[in-house]
């Protein structure tokens, strides 16, 4: 690019120059030769002044000294040479100037200028005024030579600043290249410098706003890769788990087998429902989860985590006030938050796991504990990558809650103690 620039502002330096340069030129060599053709005519004049007006009868003419290259002559009416240094006959010049004005022209490699001279009211003769052609132009060559000069002093001059300006747009240029290819690597944090150039900035603008939304998009993406990853894991491996039992004993109810996983598979399929709800809630395209009485959530939970925490020696209970079991909460985000926090208990806790409803007035308080003790305090616990695990789950149950208008905290250490607090619903 810096190239190119150079080479168009060479290219426009070029044309201006000579669109400057030529009429320069032919105005230099009209005034040298104007200024010549003016010298020469006072010569004459003063040649004039010096020949009195019987020099065609005989009498003697002083011109005035020569100088400066200067050929003086004095013709009759004839036009024939009667004094001075000239050719014999005077030429067109000279007739013009006998016609009764000043005459200027050219003759055998002179420039020439012819006054007449007059006596009374009539011409009676003339005088030539000459100087060699090769002088002036000389002096024309000078001229054009500096402006040559002083054309190439601006050209080089024009090079120099181009290649500044070249160098001063090509230089964001370039670094928006580096930034580009280093996100093309992988490294979504470069962003584009500002520079001094509005155009360039702006482009750097809408380019740092476009790998922000690209950040942001890929980002939702990994979230939800890992969402799902994680909270298909357990129900798939319930699943698994109920089907190979059943194929085990020979004597179980099929019938009781497959029911129990198509309530696995509908569970599964409320947990992907949910995820993608959680992966377009900052879109506003999704709505909220549906209301359900907070009993029947409760009911699902304890079949679906009484066997998992059975195999390993552990009681799950559930405590709640009977008349709350009516009230009605967002029924899938509560799911999914149940799940991941008897998950949690299941690998991290110790002992019974307990569920209590309890009745706010105007939200419920949903606690899930066990016999075990938090390691962590009640913020770390909650961020993304932090624990024994994947570091997803209580971050994810955090986000879920949120989206649903909920609040989950940690609210007790010794015993593990987590609470949720659900709004409920409008109709409730």
């Amino acid at each position: 690019m810096r190239a190119h620039v150079v080479r168009v502002a060479v290219m426009a330096s070029v044309v201006a120059l000579l669109l400057l340069a030529v009429p320069l030129a032919v105005a230099i060599r009209f005034a040298f030769l104007t200024d010549e053709r003016g010298e020469l005519e006072r010569d004459a004049m003063a040649a004039v002044v010096r020949v009195g007006p019987d020099f065609a009868a005989g009498d003697p003419v002083e011109l005035p000294s020569g100088g400066g290259g200067v050929r003086r002559a004095v013709y009759d009416a004839s036009g024939t040479l009667r004094s001075g240094d000239g050719p014999s006959s005077g030429g067109d010049t000279v007739r013009q100037a006998l016609a009764g004005h000043v005459a200027q022209g050219t003759s055998g490699g002179e420039l020439v200028v012819a006054v007449p001279l007059s006596s009374g009211e009539q011409v009676v003769g003339a005088v030539r005024a000459s100087t060699s052609a090769s002088t002036v132009w000389g002096r024309v060559l000078w001229g054009w030579t500096a402006l040559l000069g002083l054309c190439l002093v601006a050209l080089v001059a024009a090079v120099l600043v181009a290649r500044g300006q070249a160098r001063l747009l090509s230089t964001p240029l370039e670094a928006l290249a580096r930034t580009s290819l280093a996100i093309a690597d992988g490294d979504l944090t470069a962003r584009a410098d500002a520079s001094s150039v509005e155009e360039i900035d702006e482009v750097a603008r809408a380019h740092n706003s476009m790998v922000e939304r690209l950040a942001r998009l890929l980002e939702r993406e990994r979230r939800f890769t890992a969402n799902a990853s994680h909270q298909l894991r357990t129900p798939l491996t319930g699943l698994q788990l109920g089907l190979e039992s059943a194929l085990a004993d020979p004597h179980a109810d099929p019938r009781a087998a497959l029911a129990e996983a198509a309530e696995q598979a509908h569970h599964l399929d409320h947990t992907i429902d949910e995820v993608l709800r959680l992966a377009t809630t900052d879109t506003g395209t999704t709505a909220p989860a549906a209301a359900q009485p907070v009993a029947d959530l409760l009911q699902a939970a304890e079949r679906r985590w009484h066997g998992v925490l059975a195999r390993d020696g552990r009681r799950l209970a559930v405590v709640r006030e009977p008349e709350t079991g009516r009230l009605r909460v967002p029924g899938r985000t509560t799911d999914q938050i149940l799940d991941v926090l008897l998950d949690n208990a299941h690998r991290h806790g110790d002992g019974t796991v307990t569920v209590t409803l309890r009745d706010l007035g105007t939200a419920l308080a949903l606690d899930v504990s066990d016999e075990g003790s938090a390691v962590l305090d009640a913020q770390a616990i909650f961020r993304r990558g932090t624990g024994a695990g994947t570091g997803i789950g209580l971050a994810l149950a955090r986000e879920m809650a949120e989206g649903a208008g909920a609040r989950l905290a940690l609210s007790g250490t010794a015993p593990t103690r987590f609470t949720l607090l659900l709004p409920l619903d409008e109709d409730a």
